[in-house]
């Protein structure tokens, strides 16, 4: 069984997942590209994934979670020692970050491609300005990085909550 400073450390790895993965979000929808895809992608993925695998097995073992009997009460998705707000602020959070993955998803045009003559194309047919290739390129980044959001929220919930419970489990 995990640590609770473990725990703890993934928590904050993932919340390090969560603002990495908004911020860069937010500042793809603003227009600005702080950092390369590969890099914003691979950064958010090193915070998200060890966190989210830990909070699972960590909440599986030691909860001995099932399926939920009802789908919508809080209390069959929550660990019971959790306050009611930090939930519902996860939720939000989480929300946040997959409105930002269907609004991508919305706005995606097609498959963005640069030609060897240096055209820029969706789907191999459709000739476009660099612009529009660039904010294409944005909307996959944008939704790979609200995946890994919504991931990262995820396992600094469950991490969190599995670390601050007190009862022998």
């Amino acid at each position: 069984m995990m640590s609770h400073r473990g725990l703890l450390l993934y928590s904050v790895l993932c919340g390090a997942g969560v603002l990495w993965s908004g911020g860069l979000i937010v500042a793809l929808a603003l227009g600005h590209r702080p950092v390369d895809k590969v890099v914003a992608v691979g950064v958010a993925a090193l915070l998200t994934v060890p966190g989210f695998a830990a909070a699972v097995l960590s909440n599986r073992r030691g909860y001995r979670t099932q399926q939920p009997r009802r789908l919508w009460a809080l209390a069959s998705w929550v660990p019971p020692h959790v306050p009611v707000w930090a939930a519902l602020a996860a939720g939000a959070v989480f929300f946040g970050f997959w409105l930002a993955i269907v609004l991508a998803f919305v706005t995606l045009k097609g498959n963005p491609e640069v030609r060897p003559d240096g055209t820029f194309v969706l789907d191999k047919t459709t000739v476009v300005t660099q612009e529009t290739y660039e904010r294409q390129v944005d909307h996959e980044q944008q939704i790979s990085l609200g995946v890994l959001g919504a991931f990262a929220i995820g396992g600094c919930f469950l991490c969190a909550a599995r670390a601050t419970d007190h009862e022998p489990g």
